[in-house]
């Protein structure tokens, strides 16, 4: 059974949260440092979605406090853009993260990385992707917006499973992790623009 809540302001304190948490978010372009941060979703792993709306002037202790929490560890898939972004945003270090997008790619070079390919070839679901481009910046979410943005976390917790299986038998757990450790320094360095050319290119 799927729970959608859709917040206007900050997270409940209330909420108690497991071990891992899924987290994605919504933007108004790819750009980390100029572009505006309008979502964060986040997913228990159980079927229950919180889409925050970031709003201008509002502030989120609770947000900031749950994705900041190091006991908690946050799921992503491509993990480098969201932590810049939630970084220039929100002004907090996301940790510690683990990336579906870096497990795969340690696991199968040679395959495609989205999402949707990831959760087609791995757990045989179809995510319509129709919605991804659509102005985040509306104060009303479509009934289409809000589903595509909970899919966005639905399947990670499985995804993650799956990988760390993968991992494991490839002899690469060890170094996924260093590279799930590396994702804020990253992060930091497309923010200050060594995003191309790369710092570590020849």
């Amino acid at each position: 059974m799927t729970n959608i809540t859709v917040i206007k302001g900050d997270l409940p304190a209330h909420l108690q949260w497991p071990k891992m948490i899924a987290v994605d978010t919504e933007t108004t372009g790819l750009d980390v440092v100029h572009d505006r941060l309008c979502l964060v979703q986040i997913g228990d792993g159980k079927g229950n979605m919180w889409l925050v709306q970031i709003l201008p002037g509002k502030k989120y202790p609770n947000l900031k406090k749950l994705l900041t929490n190091p006991k908690i560890l946050k799921i992503f898939h491509f993990a480098r853009f969201d932590v810049a972004k939630l970084k220039v945003d929100l002004h907090i270090d996301v940790t510690p993260v683990y990336c579906t997008k870096i497990a795969h790619k340690l696991v199968w070079p040679d395959k495609k990385h989205s999402l949707k390919n990831l959760c087609e070839d791995m757990l045989g679901v179809v995510l319509d992707k129709e919605q991804q481009c659509s102005d985040w910046t509306r104060k009303e979410l479509s009934e289409e917006q809000i589903r595509y943005a909970a899919n966005d976390v639905t399947y990670l917790h499985a995804l993650k499973a799956l990988l760390d299986k993968e991992l494991k038998k490839k002899k690469r757990a060890n170094l996924a992790a260093e590279c799930f450790r590396f994702v804020n320094t990253r992060a930091e360095l497309d923010i200050l623009g060594y995003e191309e050319p790369d710092l570590f290119h020849h």
